[in-house]
Parts: C-alpha cells; sequence; structure tokens
C-alpha cells in the first residue's frame, strides 16, 4: 500500500470512528452537539488520530488494544484547541479550515461550550473505552491531561497570548510556546500509540522525541504558510499573525531562516524515528509530507 491509499483508509477510519464515538448532532442539547460535529466534521488533516492508529500499529501489527478510541480523543481534544484558539478573545479568527469558525456559525457562548464539552468528552472516552485494561487507560488519560493543561498546551497559549505585539520575545520563549502550544499534542499522539502498541518505555520515550521535532517543524511551517500563502489556499485567514503582532519564527528569523529550523526538526524527527524497531515507512514519509506542505 503506498503512502496516500494508506493515509486515505486511516483518515477513513478516524472518521468513522468520530461518527461511532461522539454524540449525535440531534442528541439533547441538539444546539451543543452540532457545534461539536460542526467542528469535527469540517474536515482537516487528521494528522493527531492518525499518528495514534499508526504509531499503534508500528509497535503492535495484531491491534491487540483498539486505537480507534483513543485517536477519536486526541481528535476531539485538538478540535476543542482549535474552537477556544478562534474566539474573540483569543486569536479572533472568522475561518476554519474553509468555513466560518465557531462562534460566527453559532454563537460565542455555545463555541466556548463546545470546546468544553469536546475536551471533557475526550477524557471520559479514554477512560469508558479502555476500562478493562485500567492501567492503560490511567496512564493515557494522565498523558492527555498533563498535555493539555496549565504547563503545556494552555500554559502555551497563554504565553502567545501575551506574546502579542512586542518586538522583544526571545527566541527561547517562542520555542516555549510551540513546544506546549503545538508540539505537545503531536507527542501525545505518538505515546498513546505507542502505549498501545505496547512499546518498551525506552522506545516510548524515542516515539515522544519524534513528536517535539515533527510539532516545531509543523509550526514553522506554519508560520512560514501565514507570512507567504493565501486564505483560499490555507482554508484559514493567512497573515492575521502579522496583523496581530504575533512573535513568530518568520517574524524571529526570516522566511529563509524559518525554513532552514523546520528542515533541521523534521530531519531530527525522521532520524529518531528510523531508530526505533517495526516498519516505520509510512510514519517517514507523513513527516515528510506535513513539513513540505503548502497548506
Amino acid at each position: 500500500m503506498d503512502f496516500t491509499t494508506k493515509l486515505r483508509a486511516l483518515v477513513g477510519r478516524v472518521e468513522a470512528g468520530l461518527d461511532r464515538y461522539v454524540p449525535t448532532p440531534d442528541t439533547r442539547p441538539a444546539i451543543l452537539h452540532a457545534a461539536m460535529r460542526y467542528s469535527l466534521e469540517s474536515g482537516g488533516k487528521r494528522i493527531r488520530p492518525v499518528i495514534v492508529l499508526a504509531t499503534a500499529e508500528v509497535f503492535d501489527p495484531a491491534a491487540r488494544h483498539d486505537p480507534l478510541p483513543a485517536a477519536v480523543a486526541l481528535e476531539c481534544l485538538h478540535t476543542y484547541s482549535l474552537i477556544h484558539d478562534d474566539l474573540p478573545c483569543m486569536d479572533d479568527d472568522d475561518l476554519r479550515r474553509g468555513r466560518p469558525t465557531v462562534h460566527k456559525a453559532f454563537d460565542e457562548a455555545t463555541a466556548l461550550l463546545a470546546g468544553d464539552a469536546l475536551l471533557t468528552h475526550a477524557l471520559g472516552l479514554l477512560l469508558s473505552a479502555y476500562a478493562s485494561e485500567p492501567a492503560l487507560a490511567a496512564a493515557m488519560g494522565a498523558d492527555m491531561a498533563e498535555a493539555a493543561g496549565s504547563r503545556r498546551l494552555i500554559g502555551g497559549q497563554v504565553e502567545d497570548l501575551a506574546a502579542e505585539g512586542r518586538t522583544d520575545v526571545p527566541a527561547a520563549d517562542l520555542e516555549f510556546i510551540h513546544l506546549n502550544k503545538t508540539a505537545a499534542l503531536l507527542e501525545l499522539a505518538f505515546s498513546m500509540g505507542a502505549r498501545l502498541g505496547g512499546a518498551s518505555e525506552h522506545h516510548r520515550a524515542v516515539a515522544i522525541g519524534v513528536g517535539r521535532d515533527l510539532g516545531l517543524a509543523f509550526q514553522i511551517v506554519d508560520d512560514i504558510l501565514d507570512a507567504t500563502a493565501e486564505s483560499a489556499t490555507l482554508g484559514k485567514t493567512a497573515g492575521k499573525d502579522a496583523k496581530a503582532g504575533k512573535t513568530t519564527y518568520v517574524s524571529t528569523f526570516g522566511v529563509d531562516g524559518a525554513r532552514r529550523r523546520a528542515r533541521a526538526h523534521a530531519d531530527a524527527a525522521r532520524d529518531a524515528l528510523r531508530s526505533l524497531p517495526g516498519d516505520l515507512a509510512f510514519l517517514v514519509a507523513l513527516i515528510e509530507a506535513l513539513t513540505d506542505r503548502k497548506k
């Protein structure tokens, strides 16, 4: 199976899982569940859940633990972060994945509560789907809580907001923001996949390192695209970082310097990945696709 075919197959599994494990849009209160579904079903690359599925398969091709509920839980967590990131009190964006953001399609209060509900649903799904394996459920739940907490995802968002409009943000602070705002969930994807596949702690730590470098490379490419691409291509508002006075890899290092850093992190992720056992061809190709993307 070639890369594109396998990617489509994994994305198809994720889409089916979202339909299976997320309440239907007519579940009471209907407006809340419709908003949750609206954001989840608006497309996207499904990178994080695909990594969960693919990493679990690398370590355990027999799939003794079904990785799909964990993959869905992570996509719910990621989508919550996008809904909140787009709110007027945050990045104040009107467009996400080529469609109006949730607070534009519904209203601000519904968007806020839909994000809250997706975060809660993510943790609940992990605990319920793997209840027969309490140690596994607890470990993945703890990993998710840490990645989404005040020192990682939310902490990165707080420092990102604090850096807006400043011209004196050190490169170390920029890296802190994106190690936590972006890389944390990619680290989590590799960690959960490794746990589901029964990987050793050493191999799980290596996989987390892959997620860290991939997360930084992915964010740098995002910054480059925001500065160089058009909204119609990106499916979200282009140029918003510069308009908001945000410190980015482009504003700090220039486009060429940012590209060099993205390539260095992508190379580090690929090299670390190749030190793991198993069939790694798909994940290696995925790193290349994500760091060479045009949108």
